[in-house]
């Protein structure tokens, strides 16, 4: 058994998924539009470039992506991805990287657990919690 988070986008998950693949280090593995899918006739022209499903090697896992009609896209609620970085420069570039444009939810500081913590959703949408844990 294994377990995959699946994120939806609002009609920008190529945009997201190739800004993780280059600034975070990922690699897009699958990518698939409505252009290319079984109904492909049937989708409406504006649909037609958009991602049906992705797939990013990203941190040691992966993530499955797609975009959904704006009207049902709502950004990600009480679910983050978690990631654990390796020393304070990179938990404050990948932050500085993550939340432009987006919105910061917790900034990131150095608490009792932590060197570095924050937690914020980024302009795609996704919601991140970023940490660089002190020695246990």
């Amino acid at each position: 058994m294994q377990l995959f988070t699946y994120l939806n986008y609002g009609g920008n998950c190529r945009q997201a998924f190739e800004f993780y693949a280059e600034h975070l280090g990922g690699n897009i593995t699958m990518l698939s539009t409505h252009a290319e899918g079984p109904g492909a006739a049937g989708a409406p022209p504006e649909w037609r470039d958009k991602v049906l499903h992705a797939r990013i090697e990203l941190g040691g896992t992966t993530v499955f992506g797609a975009d959904v009609p704006p009207d049902r896209f709502q950004p990600m609620r009480s679910a983050y991805l978690s990631l654990l970085l390796d020393s304070i420069e990179e938990a404050e570039r990948v932050y500085a990287l993550l939340s432009e444009g987006g919105q910061i939810l917790m900034a990131m500081e150095e608490n009792f657990f932590a060197h570095r913590f924050a937690m914020l959703r980024d302009r795609f949408g996704t919601s991140w919690m970023l940490l660089h844990e002190r020695s246990r």
